[in-house]
């Protein structure tokens, strides 16, 4: 790498911290420009499906008071980049100059691209320099996007109902994480509309939290019940609740504010030490494992919906979860009526190569396509890939053999 190069990404981030929150990309695309002689940088973002990019370029030329304006990513070299996570190098004319795309992407959540026009043929300093200024200007965007609407501006390719607004709050910042024990992600539909649904998850020093849940109803009193069922979660989590009494401050909550509305749900928590989980089904459908290259339903004992006024507890379980599953968590949207049509299992199978970010997203697809793209109810997709701890961890690196199981742990053991 020339001399400098790196000294110059760092007064780039530099810059960046110290400007509006709204020009900080602005920032990093001038030194890019700068120092490698670009004719253009650009930053793409992705919008809420993972569908489409929107290009922000300077903040003079953006209009936010108009709808974002879309670039469909199947079928192009987006969409290339963004599954595979690695940069595309494409000569154009007579090579005079020559594009780079490169994936804008923290822990698995892919944010976005960086796409440059550079004078020449890089060399793989130059490739290596701009990964490092993607992957800096994630964590960019990431940092300034709690004060400045242009983030949410470029993800919003259509304008959202107030339900989809305030459903879209409750959902985690970013909708991908990876640690080395899991990847997660989830994916939900229909964006614009969409007011009961959620998933969340959280993970701390020593757990690993999921949860998907499925408000009555598809309007802004399903996106107020969700609200309601989510911060009842979040803040029985922070108070350091186990999930029992996560799950019954939960159902509390549900039953003294929601009118007799209910709210269907599965809690998992796993533990980043040990592998051991603790599972808890409300009224929620069976979520699907994929072990082996072969997918089965698991059918964990379920409990009431939370809100539901007769007197009930929850059950902690344990599922039966191993080093190498992909564990799929769904609402019921997924399967109703037209959806019914998918085989979700050989889906998965299909899907299972890749990373949970795109499987998720191939599966809401495909769920909306079997509705010729009207969907009449929410549907949400969580995935996990779970690679174990401590050894387990290793000998899954190494492809261990993690032989069969039954659907269900004994949850005694």
């Amino acid at each position: 790498m020339p001399v400098g190069r790196s000294d110059g990404l760092g007064r780039a981030l530099e810059a960046a911290e110290a400007a509006p929150p709204v020009e900080s990309v602005d920032v990093i695309a001038a030194a890019l420009r700068e120092q490698l002689g670009a004719r253009s940088v650009s930053f793409l973002i992705t919008d809420f499906t993972g569908s489409a990019v929107v290009r922000l370029g300077s903040v003079d030329s953006i209009d936010v008071d108009r709808p974002a304006d879309p670039i469909a990513v199947p079928g192009t070299v987006y969409e290339e980049v963004i599954r595979t996570q690695r940069p595309d190098v494409e000569q154009l004319g007579d090579g005079t100059w020559t594009r780079v795309i490169a994936p804008v992407t923290n822990r698995g959540d892919a944010i976005g691209l960086l796409e440059l026009y550079l004078p020449g043929h890089p060399d793989s300093a130059v490739i290596r320099e701009i990964s490092q200024s993607a992957h800096a200007l994630a964590y960019i965007v990431i940092a300034n996007r709690p004060f400045t609407d242009l983030y949410q501006w470029g993800r919003r390719t259509t304008p959202l109902s107030l339900a989809a607004e305030i459903q879209h709050r409750l959902l985690p910042a970013s909708l991908a994480c990876e640690a080395a024990q899991f990847s997660v992600a989830g994916a939900l539909e229909p964006a614009e509309f969409v007011g009961g649904d959620t998933f969340d998850y959280v993970m701390d020093r020593d757990y690993v939290q999921l949860s998907v849940t499925d408000a009555m109803g598809h309007d802004v009193q399903a996106a107020l019940l969700a609200t309601l069922l989510v911060g009842a979660l979040r803040r029985a989590r922070r108070q350091g609740a186990d999930l029992a009494e996560q799950a019954r401050q939960a159902d509390r909550a549900v039953i003294d504010h929601s009118g007799g509305r209910y709210v269907t749900g599965q809690l998992l928590r796993i533990s980043l030490l040990d592998g051991r989980n603790e599972f808890i089904n409300a009224g929620h459908p069976w979520p699907l494992l994929l072990r082996n290259g072969k997918v089965e339903q698991l059918q964990p004992a379920v409990n009431m919906p939370f809100g539901f006024q007769n007197p009930h507890t929850y059950t902690v379980q344990s599922l039966d979860i191993r080093a190498g599953d992909r564990l799929v968590m769904l609402t019921d949207g997924v399967m109703e009526r037209s959806a019914t049509d998918i085989d979700l299992p050989e889906l998965i199978e299909r899907t299972q190569d890749l990373h949970p970010r795109e499987a998720a997203r191939i599966l809401i697809e495909h769920v909306i396509s079997a509705h010729d793209g009207h969907l009449e109810d929410d549907a949400t997709v969580m995935c996990l890939d779970w690679r174990g701890t401590g050894d387990t961890l290793r000998d899954a690196d190494h492809g261990a053999d993690l032989g069969e199981a039954s659907p269900v742990a004994d949850p005694s053991r």
